[in-house]
């Protein structure tokens, strides 16, 4: 069975081909830097690669392009849309109504539309992932595979927000939780490979999008995005954490609206906010050429992530390992270096040489002894949503 896995982010989509259930890879790619004059494209398959450089400015022309790549008279891997069968979707945020991988219908469609305003930044172009598919691959089953479903084994003094019950209980308002196809993946990857040592590990997923979570047994115990995808570590343009004082204030004193406001955090903050960039690659390059904003913007970053390790290995009672995954976590050794240093008394200790790579594989970074093992595990929730597909159809 050929499955086709979107994977739509804020700024970026993933995709790759697989015949299943052998997960052989008949494709895959990426394109970044989405509303960019230079996002870039890229395609591999086992005869092609090609990379291009060319102004995308938004989600539904960035899947065309993919699309075009497929069907190509000469190096697509294609000649129908008929021979895809289904066609795996990443979707952010599934509310209280998705706990599991579901096939696509209007209605699906329609709850996924009315959260919107939860996963400003992410609903709409899963969405757009979605219904741009069923037009091009009409025969093809469409399956959504939901970021929230993992963290539902997260006990409810972790989940519930300290405000009126009703909130709760009548509008289920409380933490979800995203990134999970991602945090599932490289936790059970890191659970495989560590062994009996792995009963208490948080993953740090670093990309645009950054979340951290505590996991317990392979369970999600606690995670940093709650009801939407804006709190928690500092991103690439969403703020993280900040006191709710702060909006009040920007309302009722200085005269902002709300929508500005929101717009604001999702969009115009964190790492782009601090700095004027929202690549983490460009901020470094300007760090090293001593920028000092940039190098605060790191800084900040790294001490945000150190604060969250504290409190979840105190929710744990302890610690094994911390993975570093997604696109900074797998590549920037700046980052990994500010996050490790001066954490002894976690049992972290970094091995210097042998942070300094990207990492393509499962990958040991801490000094041996080191109490904490420190491991970088390349993500791959491409593979995990074609899994997830795949067993729901069969």
């Amino acid at each position: 069975m050929k499955i086709l896995v979107i994977n739509s982010g804020s700024s970026s989509i993933k995709y790759q081909l697989f015949n299943m259930p052998e997960e052989q890879v008949i494709c895959s790619g990426m394109v970044e830097r989405i509303g960019q004059e230079n996002a870039e494209i890229h395609f591999k398959s086992t005869e092609h690669k090609i990379d291009t450089v060319t102004a995308i400015l938004n989600h539904k022309v960035g899947l065309e392009k993919i699309v075009a790549l497929l069907l190509h008279e000469t190096t697509g891997v294609i000649s129908s849309p008929d021979e895809i069968e289904a066609i795996g979707h990443r979707v952010v945020h599934g509310g209280s109504e998705f706990s599991r991988t579901t096939v696509v219908t209007t209605e699906v469609k329609d709850i996924i539309r009315s959260l919107f305003s939860l996963a400003p930044q992410h609903n709409p172009p899963n969405l757009e992932g979605i219904e741009v598919a069923e037009n091009i691959f009409p025969n093809a089953i469409q399956i959504a595979v939901f970021d929230t479903a993992f963290h539902q084994s997260m006990p409810v003094e972790a989940y519930k927000y300290a405000i009126p019950n009703k909130f709760l209980d009548d509008h289920k308002i409380r933490v979800y939780g995203f990134h999970g196809t991602s945090h599932k993946y490289v936790s059970e990857k890191s659970i495989e490979y560590l062994g009996e040592k792995s009963g208490k590990i948080i993953t740090i997923h670093l990309g645009n999008g950054c979340s951290m979570t505590a996991i317990k047994d392979g369970k999600s115990i606690d995670t940093t995005l709650g009801f939407g995808p804006v709190n928690g570590l500092v991103m690439g343009t969403r703020s993280g954490d900040v006191d709710q004082s702060i909006i009040f204030y920007l309302v009722n004193t200085l005269g902002y609206k709300l929508d500005d406001v929101n717009k604001m955090l999702q969009n115009e903050s964190g790492m782009f906010g601090l700095t004027g960039y929202s690549d983490l690659r460009d901020i470094e390059s300007e760090a090293d050429k001593g920028n000092i904003e940039c190098q605060l913007a790191l800084d900040m970053s790294a001490y945000r992530i150190k604060k969250t390790l504290g409190g979840y290995a105190a929710a744990m009672n302890g610690l094994d390992a911390i993975i570093f995954t997604a696109g900074i976590g797998e590549n920037s050794d700046v980052i990994r270096r500010l996050v490790c240093t001066d954490m002894e008394f976690f049992g972290i200790e970094l091995d210097l040489e042998k942070n300094n790579v990207r990492a393509r594989k499962i990958t040991e970074i801490h000094k041996e002894g080191s109490r904490t093992k420190v491991l970088i595990v390349p993500t791959n929730e491409e593979v995990e949503i074609a899994k997830q597909s795949f067993r729901l159809l069969v």
